[in-house]
């Protein structure tokens, strides 16, 4: 009773009276966390980079999540006499185009009526694809580039052929469509293969009784691309115009309210052959990609890669950056793994987490192709434009392993790339809804393995961990620092002391964005421009501007920051903050573009410090902080990186056309309305420019 009343006596000794209360344990860990800051900013960045590296090794094998796929249940119904249908489809277009060279729309018409033959309902698109034209206001909204416009000419216009099989246990609500990309006037003799195999599916699929959906196959012309045709019949599909073009006066095919539809896509597929396989044996390359890092559903992938390898027979592939497949440095990690793997597996037989390195380096090599081809937000096929309708889509790619001319392997060639369509089909065939069963989100390492979105999202996590902490530390020594320099009560507010950096902070942010808008009137700039010497011209106009914000409104530019009584700590703080901010926002929409932003972002932010007190001290310790400071800045500047990158796969860094090369590949990201753009422009390019600052403050 004693000891209790002490305690209580104790509890009321504070400076005011009243009773001490304790701190909960999750505020006084994140007191730890922050008293600690420097020493977790290096042990998560590190974890960060080393979860990164041992993705590889936790691939997990695919699987059919969706039971009612059933990939492989069915016999194939496919027999020879399809193929011989699609051979001579393919045999007939070759001597027309030898006789008539140059006449696509008669082609256009060849399909149209073997499709026809076949019982399909045939349909004729014309469009007209117009540039992709950067315009800040139409960044988001759909593509419109692909309308029919007045006043132009017939010799530049494309015409798609769709033709639709109307399911006999279906009620017209669904639909599966097959898209072969064919350029009309100057196809290939490889290209010409992929028609022979959708024709012999179509064949097949137009007298079966177990279709419950619709099937759509449609030929585009890709003459201007595999992309923009398929872009301009979805849109007709979705959105139909019902404005009168003067492309209907162009020949004389009748494509006016002669545009046919089935029901709601479930699924789509583009197939293509393109040239020679490289080994022994047919290869299929699937490209899965869509527009800022959006992926089908993984089940779609799985179906098709179980029945081309355990079925017919096919090297299925994913693409990989082949650089790295030599990669020294690769290299020796994986043997480091595969030697703990060993180890662990002698200490557990139950720990069997180790791969060999062979299987490492190709596991990285295609995770970083994943990486990239989603950060960069362009998609990889024609399939992005059904992604784009919420409608799961893949690309395949098919390469045979005999020449084009060989007619006696061209029949095995089209009985099993038909029979692996014929399988997908009969399994989207069985779902009652739409595919959701298994992940959107995930990564490839190989088209049998991937990581799902709660493995690698651990890597982003513990890089940007440290970010809040070493924001909240610094602004606590900054507001320190500035009270102990003045002794005028009324500027000890610390509460507001981190306005002046948030003003200058905004300022570069808002910098940025019109950095971000200064491509739009560039290109408004009269007379033919070089790629290079719109870069210089973009280069020189942002320079300018950042010279005229620094100079007419000195209060706003952080070299000034000792007039204003502005902590480099305190700047460095809110700059933290606001790419802590930039970051998370930037994952939510393009995940593998936050990712790699963070692999750059986080050590710079984290490294700048003023370099003009390390070089007054000469210590060796401040002098390699001062040094990595300037190596991060470098390489996070975007066209600096941009090199390194190349180099890193494999095209070689380039010299003087290094602007033009940077402004042609921002050129791509606007135009297919990639949010890495925006991130550069708004999030990364203000807080390098921060770091930059910080490095150079006059303290």
């Amino acid at each position: 009773m004693a000891a209790v009343n002490r305690d209580n006596m104790e509890e009321v000794k504070t400076d005011d009276g009243s009773p001490k209360i304790k701190p909960r344990p999750i505020v006084r860990l994140g007191i730890f966390l922050i008293a600690h800051s420097p020493i977790f900013s290096v042990v998560f960045s590190a974890a960060g980079v080393l979860a990164l590296l041992l993705l590889p090794l936790l691939a997990k094998n695919t699987y059919i999540s969706e039971n009612a796929l059933m990939p492989g249940s069915a016999r194939s119904m496919l027999s020879n006499q399809d193929v011989s249908d699609g051979s001579k489809l393919v045999k007939d277009i070759k001597n027309f185009r030898l006789n008539h060279e140059g006449q696509g729309v008669e082609v256009q018409k060849l399909i149209g009526k073997y499709m026809s033959d076949m019982g399909a309902e045939v349909s004729f698109q014309k469009f007209h694809p117009e540039g992709n034209q950067f315009h800040p206001l139409h960044f988001f909204s759909s593509p419109d580039s692909y309308a029919l416009e007045e006043n132009v000419s017939c010799a530049s216009y494309g015409v798609n052929v769709a033709g639709i099989i109307r399911a006999p246990r279906g009620d017209g609500k669904e639909s599966i469509v097959l898209v072969t990309p064919y350029d009309f006037i100057n196809g290939g003799d490889y290209e010409s293969l992929s028609l022979g195999i959708v024709s012999s599916l179509f064949s097949l699929l137009s007298r079966v009784t177990w279709l419950s959906k619709d099937i759509i196959w449609l030929v585009a012309d890709s003459r201007y691309g595999d992309y923009r045709p398929v872009a301009a019949w979805l849109t007709e599909y979705h959105s139909p115009s019902f404005k009168v073009s003067d492309l209907l006066k162009c020949d004389e095919l009748n494509t006016a309210d002669n545009f046919r539809r089935a029901g709601t896509m479930a699924a789509a597929l583009v197939v293509k052959v393109d040239g020679r396989s490289e080994r022994f044996e047919d290869t299929l390359s699937i490209y899965a990609e869509a527009s800022n890092g959006q992926m089908p559903n993984l089940d779609l992938i799985n179906v098709v890669n179980y029945l081309a390898v355990h079925r017919q027979g096919f090297y299925v592939k994913v693409e990989k950056v082949v650089s790295l497949l030599s990669s020294s440095w690769l290299q020796i990690f994986g043997e480091i793994f595969e030697a703990v793997g060993k180890l662990a597996h002698t200490l557990n037989p139950d720990w069997n987490f180790g791969i060999p390195a062979a299987d490492y380096l190709e596991g990285s090599a295609t995770l970083a192709s994943s990486l990239y081809s989603q950060a960069l937000g362009i998609p990889t096929g024609p399939h992005g434009a059904f992604r784009d309708y919420q409608v799961d889509a893949i690309t395949l790619k098919i390469s045979p392993r005999f020449p084009p001319d060989s007619k006696t392997r061209q029949h095995d060639f089209f009985l099993r790339g038909a029979r692996l369509l014929e399988g997908t089909i009969r399994s989207v065939n069985n779902l009652l809804e739409k595919f959701h069963q298994s992940f959107f989100l995930y990564l490839l390492t190989s088209p049998s393995k991937f990581i799902s979105v709660g493995v690698y999202m651990i890597a982003f996590a513990l890089l940007v961990a440290p970010l809040p902490m070493v924001a909240a530390s610094l602004y606590i020594d900054g507001c320190k620092a500035l009270t102990n320099s003045t002794h005028n009560p009324a500027e000890n507010l610390k509460s507001w002391k981190w306005l002046d950096a948030a003003k200058q902070v905004f300022a570069l942010h808002l910098l940025g964005f019109i950095v971000t808008l200064l491509p739009y009137f560039i290109c408004q700039v009269p007379g033919q421009h070089s790629p290079r010497n719109r870069s210089i011209m973009w280069g020189t106009t942002s320079s300018s501007l950042l010279l005229i914000t620094f100079v007419t409104i000195p209060g706003f530019s952080p070299f000034s920051s000792r007039l204003h009584g502005t902590n480099w700590a305190v700047l460095k703080s809110v700059t933290i903050a606001a790419a802590f901010i930039g970051l998370c926002l930037m994952s939510i929409i393009n995940f593998a573009t936050a990712e790699i932003g963070a692999l750059l972002l986080v050590p710079t932010c984290l490294m700048a410090q003023p370099i003009k007190p390390a070089l007054r001290s000469r210590r060796v310790k401040s002098l390699l902080g001062a040094f990595c400071s300037l190596v991060l800045v470098t390489i996070g500047f975007p066209v600096m990186f941009f090199a390194l990158s190349k180099g890193l796969l494999g095209e070689g860094l380039v010299g003087l056309s290094l602007g033009g090369e940077f402004w042609t590949w921002l050129e791509s990201l606007w135009a297919w309305k990639s949010a890495t753009y925006l991130y550069i422009g708004m999030v990364h390019l203000p807080c390098w420019l921060l770091c930059l600052c910080i490095l150079f403050h006059p303290s």
